[in-house]
């Protein structure tokens, strides 16, 4: 791992220079969100380096809501993704672990993972519902993902992760390694700062193992109680960076289409017969808590839930799990 650095005009130009060789998508913050958008040199102003968290999840790059999986797409362009937060870099893992399972790889996923270079993005602040460190995770990657992004003013310093990464660097314009360490106490000064505000704000909170303990000794009461106000939307699950289950749709003509589901939906579990395990709707909601904290921990080894607080802020009801979980405790 090493550092490099490159003027912020230098950076957007050499993305521009790589835009006809990859699809580049970027972080881009208006006055209602921050979001992922394909990279223009004319709205290279509105790149927003170093803020939690784009909207999308970046499983939706890797796993479309809807694919017709009985038919390869033509060959698509490189992606470079660029400031993906270090909690949806830890969520990818697990998805690699269903995935690109020794004992069935899906092709379209893996493709897509090895035409895909991503460029993380150290996190300066913490969101309202932010609780990665919680869990665990880093609000910043050093592992994982090919490059990591810090802008400082008019500067832009890239640390150097993987091979791909490094190869990457070789085409940047006016690149140069960082060898006066001392301009990068301003990210381990901000690295501090971030991981002292997420601390007291999850002050209480437990970690994810012994939220899984919790989790799996609640009663019935409080779940009645917190899915007394969902609506069975599945925003949450569809929103989760490491939510993964579909359908697999039969078609016309032997097409098989692959469509999200969520474990949320009315109908999630019904069978042909007409029986349904999670019917009632205290009994779904207990269900994905349980996939998250105790059954998903017992088949993998990665983390189900990474604490970026998605499913908080798109909760049509307001539940917060992080209430819920500490009420538990």
């Amino acid at each position: 791992m090493y550092y490099i650095s490159i003027s912020k005009e230098d950076w957007h130009r050499s993305l521009e220079y790589l835009s006809p060789e990859y699809d580049i998508f970027v972080p881009v913050k208006d006055e209602y969100s921050l979001d992922y958008e394909p990279f223009r040199l004319s709205m290279a102003d509105q790149v927003a380096y170093n803020e939690p968290k784009p909207a999308t999840p970046l499983k939706n790059f890797f796993l479309p809501v809807r694919e017709n999986v009985t038919s390869m797409a033509g060959t698509r362009k490189s992606r470079i993704i660029v400031g993906v937060p270090n909690c949806d870099i830890e969520a990818l893992l697990l998805l690699d672990e269903i995935y690109l399972d020794d004992g069935f790889t899906d092709p379209f996923y893996r493709t897509r993972r090895e035409t895909t270079i991503l460029i993380a993005s150290d996190c300066f602040s913490a969101g309202e519902h932010c609780h990665c460190t919680s869990y665990g995770v880093k609000p910043y990657p050093e592992r994982h993902a090919d490059m990591a992004i810090a802008a400082d003013g008019d500067t832009v310093f890239l640390r150097v992760i993987t091979d791909k990464g490094g190869s990457l660097v070789n085409r940047l314009l006016s690149a140069h390694p960082v060898t006066d360490m001392s301009q990068l106490v301003f990210m381990e000064e901000r690295h501090m700062s971030v991981e002292s505000d997420l601390a007291l704000k999850n002050k209480g909170l437990p970690n994810y193992e012994a939220t899984g303990d919790i989790v799996g000794k609640a009663g019935k009461e409080i779940w009645v109680k917190y899915a007394s106000k969902c609506v069975s939307c599945g925003a949450c699950t569809t929103i989760c960076p490491t939510c993964s289950c579909f359908l697999l749709i039969d078609k016309p003509d032997f097409e098989k289409v692959k469509q999200m589901d969520a474990c949320q939906y009315p109908g999630f579990e019904r069978v042909a017969g007409g029986e349904d395990a999670l019917f009632e709707l205290p009994d779904r909601f207990r269900n994905r808590y349980m996939c998250k904290y105790v059954w998903r921990p017992q088949r993998f080894r990665s983390l189900a839930c990474t604490g970026c607080g998605r499913c908080i802020e798109a909760c049509i009801g307001r539940i917060n799990k992080n209430e819920l979980f500490m009420e538990l405790a």
